[in-house]
């Protein structure tokens, strides 16, 4: 008997807890009905309003509300009894466009340039914290010559390279002469440009022609091509570029990698352009 009476109980705590649960989705079900309630054409709500919405007595509601304002999920205003949307799903949000970075976006469309011009190097970069950085490289697996000069971290000052040219030329005049100042040009090969005043034409001329091409002037008979990305807003948040070989490339087949580096530029930036969210690239220009 007694050990029935046991089984009973265990029986009996189950049926509790489980109970308990569905309690607690049940309330969870709810709090999301809340917050789903509101929309572009309802950004603010009374509670009359918002128990009506969800199908719920005003006071279910109120306790409901009153624990996400608590959270920071919805906010109240006193003067006019209106309900919205709180800071804490902008955070929430936020969290979500970092995690759709922009690494992930471009990285199909990098592949699908790497096919189009072969034998040479695709990279990412940003300028961030006034350094430029390599966030991705694509580099033919097959291809016999490796490229060092992209590798993913890597860190380089802001009028370094293709990116160099393309970031700074589209900056004020003021943030390009407080970098030159932070960061002096200095000779890397014979044909860096060591005359701020020769660096700053560079830079109109980047501006004209809407990408950069750097001749040789970071590494030895190499060059490259690089054009920028911009958000919804229009904001540049990076840029993609193509090293190679300056003697595997006459006249014409340059031409073909600027205008395919261009074109997978403007590819990236309308899939980001599609991309609704709360704010733009952290930290990135």
């Amino acid at each position: 008997m007694e050990q029935r009476s046991t089984i009973r109980n265990i029986k009996g705590d189950d049926m509790g807890d489980m109970s308990e649960k569905k309690s607690q989705n049940k309330l969870l079900e709810r709090a999301f009905n809340i917050l789903d309630s509101f929309s572009l054409d309802k950004k603010e709500q009374t509670l009359s309003e918002l128990s009506r919405a969800v199908g719920l007595a005003k006071s279910t509601c109120h306790r409901l509300v009153s624990t996400l304002i608590a959270f920071g999920y919805l906010s109240f205003d006193e003067s006019s009894k209106y309900y919205s949307l709180g800071p804490k799903l902008f955070e929430l949000g936020s969290v979500v466009y970092d995690s759709i970075s922009l690494r992930k976006i471009a990285s199909q469309h990098l592949n699908d340039l790497l096919a189009k011009v072969g034998n040479k190097a695709i990279a990412l970069g940003i300028l961030e914290d006034d350094e430029i950085i390599y966030v991705d490289r694509k580099e033919d697996t097959h291809n016999p010559i490796k490229f060092s000069t992209t590798e993913v971290g890597r860190h380089r000052p802001p009028h370094f390279g293709m990116f160099g040219l393309l970031f700074m030329a589209h900056l004020s005049d003021e943030e390009v002469e407080r970098l030159l100042n932070k960061y002096p040009l200095g000779a890397l090969t014979a044909k860096s440009i060591t005359d701020p005043a020769k660096f700053k034409e560079k830079l109109k001329e980047v501006q004209k022609l809407g990408y950069s091409f750097d001749d040789e002037g970071a590494f030895e008979n190499l060059s490259g091509v690089a054009a920028a990305i911009r958000d919804g807003s229009n904001s540049i948040v990076g840029g993609v570029g193509c090293s190679f070989i300056s003697a595997s490339v006459n006249d014409e087949t340059r031409q073909a990698v600027i205008s395919a580096v261009c074109e997978t530029a403007g590819a990236i930036s309308r899939s980001l352009s599609k991309m609704v969210l709360p704010k733009a690239i952290s930290g990135r220009r």
